[in-house]
Formats: structure tokens, C-alpha cells, sequence
């Protein structure tokens, strides 16, 4: 489990051009990786549409978002045209990046069990250090608290 302190695995994403996309391209700069479960579900749709509301305010922070889902490119092309979206999705098509940072786990809905991405935030520094995680994000405050620290980590 990726804990803060640790470095940032070494892992590459495919990006919604299907590129090759890695926190480390963002070494320089913070970085918000943040793991939802699935494109076009309400609480994934609300948190993408909170991150993009506040994408400005987290450039003033010199930050950058990327969000991440098993998603292929191409959902997620759908996703951003649909609501509109102006953040960076990028897809872990084979699960390795979500085993990487710990977020992939069982879950429970209705009683069914199954294997599934759980909501996490990981604010990463220019070093490419974890400086902060939320796991078992709720998404109702959770933009904000990411914010507030992207702003106070120098």
C-alpha cells in the first residue's frame, strides 16, 4: 500500500489520444491523481465536474489534475464530450497502476461482492513524492480539501 512520503511508482497510463501518460511527465509541477471507478456514473460524473470547476484555481496552485479509470480511451472521449469536462482522464486498462497505488479492492453493492477501483485522491509534490492521500473519497468537500492543501504544499 502507497503511503505519503513514498515516491510515486514508476507507471505508465494510456491518455484519452491513447499516449503514454506518467506522473512522472508532471515531475516539476503538483500533481492531483485521482482513482474513480467508472465514466458516467453520478458520483464520478460530479466529482470530474468539480475538479474541472476548480481547475483554474489548481493552476493558480501550480497543479495539475489527472484523473484515472479502467475506462478505455474511448469512454472517456464520450465522458468529457457529454458533460462537457475540462480535466485529463487517462485510462489503466490493465489494472496495474490501480494495483500500484492500492486502490484497486473489493466492494460491495446490493450485497454483491466484486473487484473494483475504490475513490482515491493522491496529491503528489514537484519531487514526485506523495504528499497527501485520500482514500475512500466521499465527493461532497473532497475538491476543496485537495485544493486547500495543493495550495499549501510549497
Amino acid at each position: 500500500m502507497l503511503n505519503e512520503g513514498d515516491p510515486v511508482p514508476d507507471v505508465t497510463l494510456t491518455g484519452m489520444d491513447g499516449t503514454p501518460v506518467s506522473p512522472a511527465d508532471f515531475r516539476g509541477n503538483k500533481l492531483v491523481l485521482y482513482f474513480y471507478p467508472k465514466d458516467d456514473t453520478s458520483g464520478c460524473t460530479r466529482e470530474a465536474q468539480e475538479f474541472g470547476a476548480a481547475a483554474a484555481e489548481f493552476e493558480k496552485a501550480g497543479t495539475w489534475i489527472l484523473g484515472v479509470s479502467k475506462d478505455d480511451p474511448k469512454s472517456h472521449a464520450k465522458f468529457t464530450d457529454k458533460y462537457g469536462l475540462n480535466v485529463k482522464l487517462a485510462s489503466d486498462l490493465d489494472g496495474s497502476v490501480c494495483e500500484a497505488f492500492g486502490t484497486w479492492g473489493e466492494k460491495s453493492l446490493y450485497g454483491r461482492k466484486y473487484m473494483g477501483i475504490d475513490r482515491a485522491t493522491f496529491l503528489i509534490d514537484h519531487d514526485g513524492t506523495v504528499a497527501r492521500i485520500w482514500r475512500k473519497v466521499k465527493v461532497p468537500g473532497h475538491v476543496e480539501a485537495v485544493l486547500a492543501a495543493a495550495r499549501d504544499l510549497p
